[in-house]
């Protein structure tokens, strides 16, 4: 073999060489476009379900017991600003009530107050992930949060007497209805500041699952109809052989040996100092759309 046939031989196989490993780096090139154009990227926005329990703490459930709890369920979008912020606005509905029967205090016993109240709830509150979350990426799939903002709500307390019944509210059954105690007047509309947390987690791509405990602190006293003092019988039309309905809901007490009751004007009827709350825990699940649009970022992307 010549020299110049050695040298040839060595030509051609460089020239393979460089061709192939051209042709490997056009075939990787295809193999990650194709793979990009495949990606899944999911909307910021999400649209979620809540449902749970609630309770309500206040002057009849002063100590935080537990033994009314009612379904809570709910409606909301979440739109996420990036893996740490998010914002969401919620409707919600429940029913809140508490019997003075459920306690061991000697004068909440005698007092025997209960009452119920449908609870219609709209609220905007932001979120704070501790962690990176990402639905769909395997890496940042879990994180805790707190969750804060601002709601209003509807209530109407109410009870049954005698079989039927009554909202408490129009009875005025701490003097509202009187010249002299009319500023104890509230409406069936108040807010509420709802502060709580709960853990994020997604199931899989663009479906998420949360839970959460949310406590609201509402702006008023009025939630079980209970705040003030008595006003006394005398403030309301009473007929000792015919009271009042108004009259007989004012003053529900359990009557001594001597058959006095506890309505006696200016006696605490119950605590004004503190605010109603009522609490919600809530399961949920959301579900984020697909789009085909690249994000700026890779929060909300997908890599199959």
């Amino acid at each position: 073999m010549t020299y110049f046939s050695v040298y040839s031989n060595r030509i051609a196989v460089i020239t393979m060489l460089v061709f192939s490993k051209r042709i490997a780096l056009l075939f990787l090139t295809i193999i990650g476009v194709t793979k990009a154009s495949a990606q899944e990227f999911f909307t910021p926005t999400e649209y979620g379900v809540l449902l749970g329990g609630s309770t309500y703490f206040g002057d009849l459930n002063p100590n935080y017991g537990y033994k009314f709890i009612r379904p809570a369920g709910g409606l909301f979008v979440r739109y996420s600003f990036n893996p740490y912020i998010a914002i969401r606005g919620a409707v919600n509905y429940t029913k809140v009530g508490y019997d003075d029967s459920y306690t061991k205090n000697p004068y909440q016993m005698t007092r025997n107050l209960n009452f119920r109240s449908d609870i219609l709830e709209a609220n905007v509150m932001a979120e704070f992930n501790f962690f990176w979350f990402a639905t769909g990426d395997p890496q940042h799939r879990f994180t805790p949060y707190l969750t804060g903002g601002f709601g209003t709500f509807y209530y109407e307390p109410y009870t049954t007497y005698n079989d039927l019944r009554y909202n408490l509210r129009p009875l005025g059954t701490e003097g509202q209805n009187t010249a002299e105690f009319a500023g104890r007047k509230y409406h069936p509309f108040s807010f509420c500041i709802p502060v709580g947390a709960g853990v994020k987690y997604w199931l899989g791509p663009g479906v998420n699952f949360n839970f959460e405990i949310v406590n609201r602190f509402t702006f008023t006293d009025y939630i079980d109809d209970v705040s003030t003092t008595y006003v006394g019988a005398d403030n309301f039309l009473y007929n000792p052989m015919n009271p009042s309905v108004a009259s007989q809901l004012q003053d529900r007490s359990i009557p001594d040996a001597d058959g006095q009751k506890l309505g006696r004007a200016g006696k605490q009827r119950g605590d004004s100092n503190n605010k109603d709350q009522y609490l919600m825990f809530q399961f949920s699940l959301s579900f984020q759309l697909k789009t085909y649009k690249c994000p700026n970022t890779q929060f909300g992307m997908w890599q199959p």
